[in-house]
């Protein structure tokens, strides 16, 4: 990760971030040159592989033939990136993985042995992050936009305008799931061909109840189309149309246009779809779900025209990262604090109290900032944003019990939706929540396994002791506590209470630090003294 010193050293260049996509059907790389000045950044080099990661064993897993691909392909993508002064790598696994019984195992692998660290993202984040790509490649008017984006294992629908998204849904289906599980008979006849069309509607419903739903009547409404599919189609509508071959990046076609091709490839024997020139045959194999569903989202959205976008996930973990850095803050503005919004939103589910989760940030900041060198040693923002996050969903397990309710933290932390954040900052902020008080981290936990590297367990034993002290005080609802001071004399680390009111009597705040001086003494090997 570029560090924020390094980032301004760079100030006067530009920077080469590259995205990976590990998808059920392909993975993708893309490196993109960052301009510093116009806050924007442009495509330099991309390339693919179809993996076929979605192929599994009668058990679910990953099959060892697809993790060797996938494997392979990724040595081949970090050597383009280190011929290329690539300065950062983001990498996102999707579907295949996170459905998988050994995914974790395969996201281990990865990095034991290529040294590339994989975030396994949700269903919702991937649409999120699809949406943040379409917004960097598209001018945006002032309507409603749907942007459906055919994955080989999942769909996404999202509902969004050109200042954020309002929508985001995903549908465990997808062009390469649909052809494993339906059409390994062909032709496809029409009864088979109706059942398709039943099955898909009914897994799309849900998704597309919920954009109706939120759907601003007083717009208009414009579809955008992500994905290989839909790139497929439209080149092949283009021909059928007998249109000069053009670029497909906002190529309209209509619903009429969809339907005529589908019904034509329907009739086709796959042996003639796949000598259409502009199909792979990998691509020839699954371009009838992945119509399916297509016409099936149109259908059921009431819309006869889409947009193609050239630009989805992979330009939007480029988007996702610049965000991050503060490179971008001002079009992007809605979309950079969707990590405040969504801890927020995670907060009142689980009924937190809001007021005493802002004291115990209060106070876990301070001792933030005087514990530099003593607690840790965090010269970027990352550390103190994951603590904020932390502070502020501590307590959510007191929403299922109060008794062992870090525990219970743990676990609804790891499950829920935590938009903008990967997989690894979700574990790190539920493993701090977990061991914020009680025991350490023993390897036996499965909150401890969980977590990536020797980099996201110091990180966490660091925060944790940290929030372990401001929960500590924390003893009263009322807000008692103007601030603290800390010093450290040889091994002795000091801790100064001070009150708003200098007669206020600190004897349970006194009292809950004392349980702290064992962790203190064994993480840090100081002794505590309360003053």
């Amino acid at each position: 990760m570029i560090k924020k010193k390094e980032l301004s050293n760079l100030q006067k260049k530009d920077i080469f971030v590259a995205s990976i996509d590990i998808g059920t059907n392909s993975t993708h790389l893309l490196i993109a040159e960052i301009n510093l000045d116009l806050k924007s950044f442009s495509i330099k080099f991309t390339d693919k592989s179809t993996t076929r990661l979605g192929e599994r064993d009668e058990e679910g897993n990953l099959t060892e033939e697809s993790i060797q691909r996938v494997l392979d392909t990724l040595k081949r993508f970090k050597e383009y990136c280190k011929s290329n002064g690539v300065n950062q790598i983001v990498t996102a696994a999707t579907s295949a993985v996170r459905e998988s019984p050994n995914g974790q195992e395969f996201l281990n692998r990865v990095q034991s042995e290529l040294g590339i660290q994989i975030e396994l993202i949700s269903g919702s984040e991937e649409a999120r992050l699809i949406y943040l790509g379409v917004l960097s490649g598209m001018a945006l008017d002032d309507e409603s936009y749907i942007i459906v984006d055919i994955g080989g294992g999942s769909t996404e629908l999202i509902l969004a305008d050109k200042k954020d998204a309002i929508a985001l849904t995903s549908t465990r289906i997808g062009a390469v799931r649909l052809k494993n599980d339906f059409l390994n008979e062909e032709p496809i006849n029409i009864e088979r061909s109706k059942f398709l069309r039943t099955f898909i509607q009914g897994s799309l419903e849900p998704s597309v109840g919920k954009i109706k739903r939120r759907l601003q009547k007083e717009k208009g409404v414009s579809m955008i189309a992500t994905s290989g599919t839909a790139i497929s189609l439209g080149n092949l509508i283009l021909s059928d149309l007998g249109q000069p071959k053009q670029k497909m990046h906002g190529y309209k076609f209509k619903k009429d246009s969809l339907e005529i091709l589908l019904e034509k490839l329907i009739k086709m024997p796959s042996h003639e779809i796949k000598k259409i020139p502009s199909l792979s045959e990998r691509r020839a194999e699954i371009i009838i779900p992945g119509a399916l569903i297509l016409n099936a989202s149109m259908e059921m959205l009431d819309l006869n025209e889409l947009t193609i976008s050239e630009r989805a996930l992979r330009e939007g973990l480029v988007v996702d990262w610049m965000l991050r850095q503060g490179i971008i803050n001002n079009e992007f503005n809605i979309q950079s604090n969707i990590r405040k919004t969504t801890i927020v939103h995670q907060a009142k589910k689980f009924g937190v109290d809001e007021a005493r989760s802002e004291k115990v940030t209060k106070i876990a900041f301070q001792i933030y900032d005087q514990t530099k060198n003593i607690f840790h040693s965090n010269s970027d923002s990352k550390a103190k944003e994951l603590l904020w996050a932390a502070c502020h969903l501590y307590s959510c397990g007191k929403y299922v019990n109060i008794g062992s309710y870090h525990k219970h933290s743990w676990y609804l932390i790891k499950h829920c939706e935590l938009l903008g954040y990967s997989q690894s900052e979700t574990n790190i902020i539920a493993s701090v929540a977990r061991y914020h008080r009680k025991t350490l981290p023993k390897k036996r936990h499965e909150s401890w396994q969980s977590l990536m590297s020797k980099e996201d367990k110091t990180l966490v034993l660091e925060m944790s002791l940290i929030l372990r002290l401001a929960a500590s005080i924390d003893q009263r609802p009322e807000d008692i506590i103007s601030s603290i001071k800390i010093e450290l004399l040889k091994n002795v680390l000091s801790i100064e209470l001070i009150p708003f009111n200098s007669t206020q009597e600190l004897l349970l705040e006194k009292w809950s630090l004392e349980s702290c001086r064992n962790v203190v003494k064994e993480l840090k090997n100081l002794e505590l003294n309360i003053v």
